[in-house]
């Protein structure tokens, strides 16, 4: 994003003639005025980026205009300029909102110093807008030590360094868009800008002025102009976050801004070049979406230059447990509780809950039974939203009862059912304790242990393919 559009007010035609001249040949576009009526009859026209704004006008003061500007919302930049006898007068007006000064007799490289000066800082204005709304008080660490946790961080850590199109795809509550601000975080773009376009939440009438920006007048509505996401983030990373959605006329625009880096508002005709490294997240399966005709294939392609997909919560083993006592402390502290604890029969429901929500659910579940929970009482397993600790509620369960024989009414206890599901597994692994443990979610080690606690070492692969089929 740069200063495109300036004004330049002052009474003394051969400066105003000469400013001119001189930004019109660095590629601005410029008009000029040499009163307030006619400033303000330009700035109702259009929308600008910069006004140079003489302190003293034959119908007016120049503040009486910069109080004006500085009452809008989206208003340009204001730069005073004054004689030597008005310095006193100009520093008031930074008060009020100018930007800078500048002293008469002044040469053209202190207006481009002060032009820059302006750009940087008006980019660094606008992108802050969006840091804010988007911002996450949550860590961005991404937390677990299971073996599809691993994997991920280390596809992370092998992408995060370069300027690559990463598709992250998973179910969701799986953590994509804390997969990308990981990206993000471990870039060398890292304090560069960070967008975020929210493609499920935009319609689809607006999404091409969400993503390029518009001209004011382009549609009703738009009373001024605006700077898209993409031109917000020039420089830097913008996440595109269910890419999906997007309707497949935008599609087209979206891979040309892709392939050469160049797009134009809406409304408008000027040429807008950008650098921007692009991260995206889905949870559809975009391979399908393009068989059906509903995602282009050359777009999918271009945004699949490296994927990672996120696990979801019921294939991390270990990690249900770590991550719902990280919850267990953020929520605590955040709500003044201490000395809080999972009750046992509370962690076992943890474990064996299938978590369709994923990481998202647990999250929500672990800080409602914080709010419910009494003080110096462990939390039970009806505070998470999982009832009672019969194991014939749990999901869990029903698909090992589904698949062993059981009498009516009884029930077991959480070391049975863990034993019983993960002979089902073995059984259908043909015994191998690696598929197995990647099927569980475990690591290697893990598994081992569970089959030399429960007595499971010398059951014969007959016995538990047996098993498994009947």
């Amino acid at each position: 994003m740069a200063i495109e559009k300036i004004v330049v007010v002052d009474d003394e035609l051969m400066i105003r003639k000469a400013l001119e001249t001189q930004l019109r040949n660095k590629r601005y576009s410029v008009a000029s005025t040499g009163d307030l009526k006619g400033a303000r009859k330009i700035l109702s026209r259009d929308s600008f980026d910069l006004v140079f704004l003489d302190l003293r006008l034959p119908d007016g003061e120049g503040t009486d205009l910069l109080e004006e500007i500085m009452a809008k919302t989206d208003g340009p930049m204001v730069v005073m300029m004054t004689g030597y006898g008005s310095v006193e007068s100009a520093v008031s007006c930074m008060q009020m909102g100018a930007f800078d000064y500048v002293v008469k007799p002044f040469s053209f490289d202190q207006i481009e110093v002060v032009v820059e000066k302006v750009a940087s800082f008006d980019k660094m204005r606008r992108v802050t807008k969006y840091y804010v709304e988007e911002s996450d008080s949550q860590s961005s660490d991404i937390v677990g030590e299971s073996e599809p946790i691993k994997k991920l961080k280390s596809l992370v850590d092998k992408v995060a360094k370069t300027e690559a199109s990463v598709l992250i795809t998973g179910e969701n509550g799986t953590g994509k868009e804390l997969v990308a601000r990981e990206l993000y975080r471990n870039s060398m773009l890292a304090k560069e800008p960070y967008i975020r376009v929210n493609c499920a939440a935009v319609t689809e009438t607006l999404m091409e002025s969400e993503f390029f920006g518009h001209e004011k007048g382009a549609f009703t509505g738009a009373t001024e102009r605006r700077e898209g996401r993409f031109e917000l983030a020039d420089g830097g990373t913008l996440l595109l976050d269910e890419i999906s959605e997007i309707a497949p006329a935008l599609q087209a625009k979206l891979l040309r801004v892709l392939q050469e880096k160049e797009f134009e508002r809406v409304g408008g005709n000027k040429t807008i070049q950008v650098k921007v490294r692009v991260l995206a997240t889905t949870n559809r399966d975009l391979i399908k979406e393009v068989e059906k005709g509903n995602f282009r294939e050359d777009l999918y392609y271009r945004l699949n230059v490296f994927p990672i997909a996120v696990p979801p919560l019921r294939e991390r083993g270990d990690d249900l447990l770590l991550l719902a006592n990280v919850f267990l402390d953020r929520h605590a502290r955040r709500h003044g509780i201490d000395k809080i604890k999972f009750s046992k029969n509370c962690e076992n429901a943890i474990k064996i809950h299938t978590w369709p929500g994923n990481v998202r659910e647990l999250e929500n579940a672990v800080e409602r039974a914080v709010i419910l929970a009494e003080t110096g009482k462990a939390i039970e397993a009806d505070l998470l939203g999982l009832g009672n600790l019969s194991v014939a509620k749990t999901t869990a369960y029903k698909s090992i009862k589904d698949s062993f024989s059981m009498e009516p009414g009884a029930e077991e206890s959480m070391e049975e059912v863990e034993k019983r599901h993960i002979l089902k597994v073995l059984g259908a692994c043909e015994g191998n304790r690696t598929h197995a443990a990647q099927k569980l979610g475990l690591n290697i080690r893990t598994l081992r242990n569970k089959i030399k606690q429960y007595g499971l070492e010398k059951i014969h692969v007959f016995a538990l393919t047996h098993l498994q089929t009947n």
